[in-house]
């Protein structure tokens, strides 16, 4: 323990290098700009080592607050490719289905099943047992329009 009280710099790199591993271990919770937030901090404080530990406190926020930000723009300019870009959007999964009227749409308005429940509907007058195909949504109500026969 006296350690980190004689080399805080140090111990803020250890602090540093255990967040970048657990960083490794456990991917996605984005302790990697937390960890070069501590690792500036770590070596700001071995170059000055007669830092208060609440100028330490402080270089270590606005650090990992930097990081972070040049972390967004990076992610924002250079977006990670997904085998399935549509995973937490169900809805956007949905365009293109083609589903059944349950509550006929009369004047834009009705319900359509689709898998085991059903969604509001917006769309033209179509009767009960017709089949819709999705073609956006609102909120929680699926646009359709009628499927016609090739």
């Amino acid at each position: 323990m006296q350690f980190f009280v004689t080399s805080p710099g140090l111990a803020w790199l250890i602090l540093a290098a255990v967040l970048a591993l657990t960083e490794l271990v456990l991917p996605g919770i984005f302790l990697v700009f937390v960890a070069a937030g501590a690792a500036v901090t770590g070596i700001v404080t071995l170059i000055i080592p007669e830092f208060a530990l609440a100028f330490q406190v402080a270089v270590f926020i606005l650090a990992s607050s930097g990081a972070v930000a040049l972390g967004r723009r990076w992610y924002a300019k250079n977006p990670v490719a997904s085998s399935d870009p549509l995973l937490n959007d169900r809805v956007a999964r949905l365009v293109g289905q083609i589903v059944t009227v349950v509550e006929p749409i009369e004047a834009g308005q009705g319900r359509v099943r689709v898998g085991d429940g059903e969604w509001l509907a917006q769309g033209p007058d179509t009767p009960a047992g017709a089949h819709v195909r999705i073609v956006g949504a609102h909120g929680l109500s699926l646009d359709v329009e009628p499927v016609t026969a090739a």
